[in-house]
């Protein structure tokens, strides 16, 4: 009996036999105490009596595969004579049960270094019906081409793997809907969140500012200058951590926080400068992060130092003695001076008078 027959079906059950006559013959029959079924007697015209099971309440093969119940036939005699019979009812399945997945929800962390084909997770769903009406197969509900690309789902065993290689700093998680079907098409839905863990696979980058004009060399002490910007895309300990500046003595650095927290380096003079002993410095800024092993990204920087005019000009003699005769003609060259000046541009064009 299919476990979906509605209460009320009737099963012929055939009619006992009594040699004898009268009330000592077949009077009726009783059915063993169940909560299922009860048995009625049907008459026929011609006085014969046979025994109809009638199903009073649902059942449910996941409840109760099969009963065994024993009906018994009675006649009038005194005392009475009875005879039995077992009753062995198979309770067929229906795909009554939709699968159930054993968690409501899986979660699992990736890093985003993992080659393509690595396993993420097994999920796993059950159905109480039996034979094809259990069977489950697996695949993914409706999600973006993006993250039907990045996954794979067997649909036998329920291993989600990964197909292509993952980016933390394109996308941090994954949220995959995972569907299981059993074989009279019911559904079961679950979610797995897949977090992608970061790796520190990017040096911090150094964007230079614009060094738009140069530093004077009369500059005092201690003068800041706004020397550039890092960013690393990584995150966490591998995200960019320090700097550094090497390369001349006369300048340091020092780090300022940005509005977005942001660590922005700058340049302070350390010592004055000195246009005609160095006209430009050649510095270089690294930027470092905390992973393990370090990344660094490295910047060369040239300072450009603007003439002050602090040299005056001197001639190439302190002192020119000339003998002149008497007689020399109006007009004539009687020397040449020569006077130079460190400075540059206007600074050290030099004039005589």
């Amino acid at each position: 009996i299919n476990e979906l027959t509605s209460p009320g079906a009737r099963f012929y059950l055939g009619m006992a036999e009594d040699a004898d006559v009268g009330s000592n013959s077949l009077q009726g029959y009783e059915l063993e105490a169940n909560k299922y079924f009860t048995v009625e007697v049907k008459e026929s015209p011609d006085g014969s009596k046979s025994a109809e099971l009638v199903l009073r309440h649902s059942l449910d093969r996941e409840t109760e595969q099969s009963l065994r119940l024993m009906l018994t036939a009675l006649d009038g005699g005194d005392p009475p004579r009875t005879g039995t019979a077992q009753l062995w009812i198979n309770v067929t399945d229906a795909n009554d049960n939709p699968p159930v997945f054993a968690q409501d929800g899986y979660r699992a962390s990736l890093r985003e270094d993992a080659p393509p084909g690595s396993t993420i997770l097994n999920v796993s769903a059950s159905d109480a019906d039996a034979g094809t009406n259990a069977h489950i197969t697996y695949g993914f509900g409706k999600m973006p081409a993006k993250v039907l690309q990045k996954f794979l789902v067997d649909a036998e065993s329920g291993t989600i793997t990964l197909q292509e290689a993952l980016d933390f700093e394109d996308t941090r998680a994954f949220s995959l809907a995972v569907e299981a079907t059993d074989g009279g098409g019911l559904v079961a839905h679950c979610k797995v969140e897949v977090e992608v863990l970061d790796v520190n696979d990017n040096a911090p980058e150094i964007n230079i500012l614009s060094l738009s004009s140069p530093v004077p060399e009369d500059a005092p002490v201690g003068t800041v200058i706004p020397l550039a910007r890092a960013h690393d895309p990584d995150s966490g300990r591998n995200s960019l951590q320090s700097y550094d500046l090497s390369g001349d003595e006369h300048f340091s650095l020092a780090v300022q926080a940005g509005p977005g927290g942001d660590q922005r380096p700058e340049l302070v003079l350390a010592k004055a400068l000195d246009r005609e002993e160095a006209a430009f410095h050649e510095l270089v800024l690294r930027a470092m992060d905390g992973g393990d092993p370090a990344r660094t990204g490295t910047a060369r920087i040239r300072v450009t130092v603007l003439d002050a005019n602090d040299n005056a000009p001197v001639f190439s003699q302190a002192e020119y003695t000339v003998r002149v005769p008497e007689d020399v003609p109006v007009g004539s060259t009687l020397v040449s001076l020569t006077a130079t000046d460190a400075d540059e541009g206007l600074n050290g064009q030099v004039k005589y008078s």
